[in-house]
């Protein structure tokens, strides 16, 4: 009987007339979508699209807050690259010791981190086994103390302005060993676009006036580190659907990090500290470096939880301009029109880079509301084939 119902052309009448019953209701649903309605202290206030959008207050409020956000991290991110190229410069604080101050940094940190978590419980910590610990997070904590030594050791040869310059390279680092590690898919645009970078950062080291080779060296090996790190932690923990915030980061890879620097500090350093009778602990110029140094990591925190990632990324081009001007106008550093043109060519790029991402973004967006609406017209379809089974049964 029901094989003869369901291939009865009365059934198929009815089969679409309840398709098009469907695409009626979700068109409507769309419409509906489009036409919100805001209470706003007690009054409602409707906006379609067609008679303009009024922004309430807390639309307002909420955008206010992100450049706030914003303005934090570009703010202390900007405050700890001065403070350190301060600290480690020879012409300033004349204090060359990038593993000592990274090991402060990193013993500050994870002590902090430690106390927010086990007696605040600001947040709680990962459930995570030793061999996870020992396979996931001891790599990346070798990779990022790497990366803190090398890019604090470029300070004392190289100016704020041109190392800025030198990290316009981390797009092209990030995707080129995600295509080796096969994270990244190759695809020629995007290639063309990373050798449209690394070419105009070319241009820029072409014309800097005080070019240190060593300098370049130890920052570009800073970006390649950083760069598998940033590559590792998508392999080794987000795959495994381990997700650290800052505060968790620090607090799994800070103490990781100290015991990593004590190696290369206990040959390099500690034998010219250990001789150095002058040297003395600075506790107001160290404690308040390493609290800007915990600080930018909780805006980091605060930034990617409250906007996104790919905000952190724009801003990021805002303080590298800033730190340019500043460097030149301040610190009194030397930008030359070549270093400008070069730095241009490559911020171009980044640029388009991240407008290719934000697109990407977007479109895995629409495909997710695309999937969405697929199953809830499914779901809305099976419910009225059902009852129209139903009421052909009785009849």
């Amino acid at each position: 009987t029901k094989l003869k119902l369901t291939s009865s052309p009365k059934h198929k009448i009815q089969r679409e007339r309840l398709l098009s019953n469907v695409r009626i209701s979700l068109s409507q649903k769309l419409i509906l979508r489009r036409t919100t309605t805001i209470s706003i202290s007690g009054e409602e206030t409707t906006t379609a699209m067609g008679k303009g959008r009024a922004l309430s207050d807390g639309v307002i409020k909420k955008i206010i807050l992100s450049y706030t956000y914003v303005a934090i991290w570009i703010f202390l991110s900007f405050t700890v690259i001065v403070y350190n190229k301060y600290i480690l410069d020879k012409k300033m604080y004349n204090w060359p010791f990038p593993i000592t101050l990274t090991m402060i940094h990193m013993g500050f940190c994870s002590s902090l981190a430690v106390i927010l978590i086990k007696v605040f419980k600001v947040v709680e910590p990962v459930s995570m086994s030793r061999e996870t610990y020992l396979r996931s997070v001891v790599p990346i904590g070798a990779l990022y103390s790497l990366s803190l030594w090398l890019s604090n050791s470029a300070y004392i040869y190289l100016s704020v302005s041109f190392i800025q310059m030198l990290k316009a390279l981390m797009p092209v680092a990030v995707y080129s060993i995600g295509v080796l590690l096969k994270k990244e898919t190759f695809k020629s645009q995007t290639m063309t676009n990373m050798l449209s970078i690394s070419f105009g950062v070319a241009i820029a080291a072409y014309g800097e006036a005080k070019f240190d080779g060593w300098g370049v060296f130890l920052q570009l090996g800073a970006v390649a580190f950083e760069a598998t790190r940033l590559v590792l932690i998508q392999i080794l923990l987000t795959s495994k659907g381990i997700n650290l915030n800052p505060i968790t980061s620090l607090y799994y890879v800070a103490p990781c990090c100290l015991v990593f620097l004590s190696v290369p500090w206990i040959f390099v350093e500690f034998p010219v500290l250990r001789d150095t009778s002058s040297f003395h602990f600075d506790f107001v110029i160290f404690g308040t470096n390493s609290v800007c140094a915990f600080a930018l990591n909780l805006a980091v925190f605060l930034l990617v939880g409250k906007t996104s990632a790919l905000t952190m990324n724009v801003a990021g081009v805002v303080k590298d301009w800033l730190l340019i001007a500043f460097s030149w106008s301040v610190i009194k550093d030397t930008v030359t029109p070549i270093n400008l043109f070069g730095y241009g060519l490559a911020f171009l790029g980044v640029g388009y880079y991240n407008h290719c991402k934000l697109q990407a973004l977007k479109a895995k967006d629409a495909q997710k509301k695309v999937q969405a609406n697929d199953e809830e017209a499914g779901k809305l379809l099976e419910e009225r084939e059902t009852e129209a089974k139903r009421n052909e049964t009785q009849d």
